[in-house]
Parts: structure tokens; C-alpha cells; sequence
């Protein structure tokens, strides 16, 4: 089979933009390793928040592409490999943090769980449109609030109220630029890959 057909079968339903690159073991444990170390690479992209222990960081944008563009399993694994290893003391948490007694592991553990969503919702087309992309990121993004400012929350002592205003509310214009990058990024990489098939 020539490669100059590889992208045409590639877009059919049911795959996701790291389904374009040839199949094989290599791939996925690259495409894990690669997606770990991405989401480590944009968490030190960091800007503390004043008065928050919550600072912007680009791991969670990175984290909503990997799932997004790997699909539910692999997208699992890289973040799975991400936690773990900062975990075990890679200093690749925002703020060059490791290790899991901080109050902000709760948006890690969301991210992991983001991005197995997201990445199910696109290999059902959700990334290949901007109106379905801006859903899944919104859905990711909800996602990882829900285990994020609970976290805070318990892991603090503060009340849900105050982590919803330092763990949530800082954000959300942060995430909407984030939401409309990769609403303009994942359909646009699509139609490049339908012109080129």
C-alpha cells in the first residue's frame, strides 16, 4: 500500500489525528512517552495566581490536546505516565512541583480523566469541528474543576466556596482562550489532512 493512501483511509470515522501516523507498538509507546513529556514541558509554562495555591499553567491545554488528538487509551497512558513519574519525583508539575502531598494534585488526577473523555469524544468526531471541538473542551475543562477544587478544598481545610474562588474562578477566561487555540487547531489540522488525501 502506498503512503499517499494512508491519509485517506485514515479519515474515516472512528480515528484519531495520531491514527495518521503508521501503526505499530513504537508509535503508541512514542506517542505516550511524547504526550507525558508535552504535558510536563507546558506545566512549566507557569504564572502564579495572587492569593491562589492554584497558578496558570499550560498543562491543562496540554493535557485536553493529548487526550484529544491520542484518543481515550493512549491519551490515559500519557497522563497516567505524567502523574506517576511526578509522582515519583520527576519536577515536571507546574512550578517544577513533584510528588502528590499538594493541594493542587486534585487538577492532575482531573486531567488524567479529561483526557480519557475527550479523547473518546474524538473518535467520535468531536475534534473535527469547532463547535463540537468548543464542547469537548469545555467538558475536559469541567472535568478537571470537578476533581480539582474539591481536591483544593479537602487538601487545605478551605471551604468549597473559597476553592471555587481560588481554584476556578481565576481561570475560566484562560480557558476559553485555550477552548478557541484548539478550536481553531484540531478542525483546521483535519481539513489540512482531507486536502493532502
Amino acid at each position: 500500500m502506498s503512503t499517499a493512501v494512508a491519509p485517506v483511509r485514515s479519515l474515516r470515522p472512528g480515528q484519531v489525528l495520531a491514527d495518521l501516523i503508521p501503526s505499530g507498538r513504537t508509535r503508541d509507546i512514542a506517542l505516550v512517552v511524547g504526550g507525558a513529556a508535552l504535558t510536563g514541558l507546558a506545566a512549566q509554562i507557569s504564572v502564579p495566581v495572587p492569593g491562589s495555591p492554584v497558578p496558570v499553567s499550560g498543562q491543562t491545554f496540554a493535557a485536553l490536546l493529548v487526550g484529544t488528538a491520542f484518543g481515550a487509551r493512549r491519551g490515559f497512558l500519557a497522563l497516567g505516565l505524567y502523574a506517576v513519574a511526578g509522582m515519583a519525583g520527576v519536577p515536571w508539575f507546574a512550578e517544577g512541583a513533584s510528588g502528590f502531598a499538594m493541594p493542587t494534585f486534585g487538577y492532575i488526577l482531573g486531567m488524567l480523566l479529561a483526557a480519557t473523555v475527550v479523547g473518546a469524544l474524538a473518535r467520535r468526531g468531536a475534534d473535527r469541528s469547532v463547535a463540537r471541538t468548543a464542547g469537548a473542551m469545555v467538558l475536559g475543562s469541567a472535568i478537571i474543576y470537578a476533581v480539582g477544587v474539591p481536591y483544593l478544598a479537602l487538601a487545605t481545610g478551605m471551604p468549597f466556596a473559597k476553592a471555587v474562588a481560588l481554584g476556578l474562578t481565576p481561570f475560566l477566561i484562560g480557558d476559553a482562550l485555550k477552548a478557541a487555540l484548539a478550536m481553531g487547531l484540531l478542525p483546521a489540522t483535519w481539513k489540512l489532512v482531507g486536502r493532502k488525501g
